[in-house]
Formats: structure tokens, sequence, C-alpha cells
């Protein structure tokens, strides 16, 4: 979860003309969760873990769906400073979690547009629980890639690992024998 504070300030609203104030300083939590992803998606009605940039409104609306408060007026959203922004994205993109995995770049990847319904799919293939949407989406994909990486099959060791595995078990056996060949 993220907490963010929006401090207490002035701003005029250029299209209104307006002075608007912000009284007090205001605290919001956020949390980037496949249930944020999902009320988003329903708004917009595309996919966000797309390529494509978003607009300002999309950023916000995504901003306002990971809020865990409901009570806070949409316009504080459009006064987050440029700090905070950059708080979310890099709370957005924390990995969330100590499991790495040795990606193969010889394997060619599948693009395939991730949505949350996908994203559901693979919860429920995997019998991951559905109080797992709450969690950190990124935590979330390691979970569901974890899954993935035990359930499928067993890699086969390339011809140069294999010969190298097999150089080096000739070796160990010559020397614990005491042989040269």
């Amino acid at each position: 979860m993220l907490t963010l504070t929006i401090p207490a300030v002035e701003h005029f609203n250029e299209v209104t003309n307006e002075f608007i104030m912000i009284s007090e300083e205001t605290t919001i939590q956020l949390e980037h969760s496949l249930v944020s992803l999902s009320k988003w998606e329903a708004l917009w009605e595309k996919p966000f873990l797309s390529d494509a940039d978003k607009s300002q409104e999309e950023a916000i609306s995504y901003i306002q769906c990971m809020s865990l408060s409901d009570s806070l007026p949409a316009e504080m959203y459009h006064y987050l400073s440029a700090t905070n922004y950059q708080a979310i994205n890099d709370y957005i993109n924390a990995k969330m979690s100590a499991t790495w995995f040795a990606e193969d770049h010889n394997i060619p990847r599948r693009r395939e547009v991730i949505t949350a319904e996908l994203i559901y799919y693979w919860m429920f293939s995997f019998t991951i629980p559905k109080e797992c949407e709450e969690w950190n989406l990124n935590r979330l994909f390691t979970q569901i890639k974890v899954f993935s990486e035990k359930n499928g099959p067993e890699k086969k060791m390339d011809k140069q690992a294999l010969m190298r595995r097999t150089r080096e078990l000739n070796a160990q056996r010559r020397k614990e024998l005491g042989t040269s060949g």
C-alpha cells in the first residue's frame, strides 16, 4: 500500500476562474491491485496493461481506482504534486517480491493483451484464492509465474550445458578414483 499526503494549498482553476482552497492536509492510501485494474478497465473498456499511452484523465482515473478511500472529492486527485506522481509510478513499477526468475532470452515470448479477466483466469486456473486480488498486482503476477514455473514441464538442459556438466562429472570421477581416463 502507498500512502500519500496532499498538502493544504490554494489552486486557481482556469476553467471556472475560481480559487480552490484545500484547507487541510489530506492523506490518501493507494493499492495497485487486480481490484483497481478491474475497476479501471470497467470504466474505460480497454486494457490497462498495454503499451498504449494513457491520457492524463485516464491516469488520474487509475489513481482514483487505486484509492482505498471512497470519501475523497474527485478534484483532490488533480492536485497531486510531481513528487506524488513519481511515488505512484515507483510504487506501480516496484517488484514487491524477493522472488526472481532465470529468464531464458532465447525463447520467443507470446505478446498477449493482458486484461483483468485473463488475470482472474490465471488465478482460478492455479487455484489462487480470490482474496489475492487485493495484493499488489506485481506480487500477484509473481505468484502466478511461480505456479506456472512449478506446474510447467521440466526444462531440458541445452547441449552446451549438458556437455559442460558431463565434463565436470568426468573430471570429478577421475579425481575420486585417481585415474587419468
